[in-house]
């Protein structure tokens, strides 16, 4: 006989599916492009890039995001099971872009090694291990928003929940660019002759990054488990109340 729960589950798997390949094509790519730019592998400073490359590595990382809240939006009608299915595609597709760059390249040689996340507004780095763990969590909060809509109890996240929720992301985000910040302050202006942007595209290429700050990232982690936390008891309360 047919169940609902069947088709949930299905439909996991093919998200699951659809994020591993994710995972694949990104660690594709980055593989080609160390293999022009980083033959002995890669390192900071960044190597010179084409600037048409540059520009596509830009887009690339916008309709990466496009694709995964396209797919994220067709798989469900209700938000937070949307809101759900985009964090279980990009945390998955994430620890397999990992796995796969370490299967194919040998690479990262540990969970300390520095990387690039992002580029957007401004480059992104840290130990591999820091963007792991946030995939983590990110699938713990994807897995309690499924543990509710699939026992059929209304689900929500109160506004005090998504401040915190929000607030927590916002200071892992400054985590990731703080040390950038910090040597693009320092090294602006003085190439006074050059535009802003030149001396952000001179700069960008020879940043190497020298510190992590860990208490601003753990104090990052620890609101964003709070938060979860908190719409677990918040959800778990509803489903008492539902009951009776």
């Amino acid at each position: 006989m047919y169940h609902p729960r069947d088709n949930k589950n299905r439909t996991l798997l093919w998200l699951l599916i659809f994020a591993i390949s994710m995972g694949f094509f990104e660690s594709s790519i980055v593989v080609y492009l160390r293999g022009i730019y980083y033959p002995e592998g890669f390192s900071f400073p960044l190597s010179p890039i084409d600037p048409k490359i540059a520009s596509t590595e830009f887009l690339r990382e916008f309709f990466s995001l496009a694709m995964i809240v396209s797919v994220a939006a067709i798989a469900k009608r209700s938000f937070y099971e949307r809101f759900a299915n985009f964090l279980f595609i990009f945390a998955i597709w994430d620890i397999f872009y990992y796995i796969f760059l370490k299967t194919i390249l040998g690479w990262p040689a540990s969970f300390a090694t520095w990387d690039i996340l992002f580029l957007i507004p401004v480059p992104w780095t840290s130990p591999v291990i820091a963007p792991i763990i946030i995939s983590l969590i990110m699938l713990s909060l994807s897995f309690v928003i499924y543990h509710f809509h699939h026992k059929h109890i209304t689900f929500e996240i109160k506004v005090r929940e998504w401040v915190i929720l929000i607030g927590g992301a916002v200071i892992i985000f400054v985590s990731f660019i703080l040390d950038y910040l910090r040597y693009f302050l320092v090294q602006y202006n003085k190439q006074e002759q050059l535009e802003f942007r030149e001396q952000l595209e001179i700069l960008t290429r020879e940043y190497q990054p020298a510190s992590f700050n860990w208490p601003v990232y753990i104090i990052g982690v620890l609101i964003l488990i709070l938060s979860i936390i908190l719409i677990y008891k918040t959800n778990s309360k509803l489903k008492k109340e539902q009951s009776n």
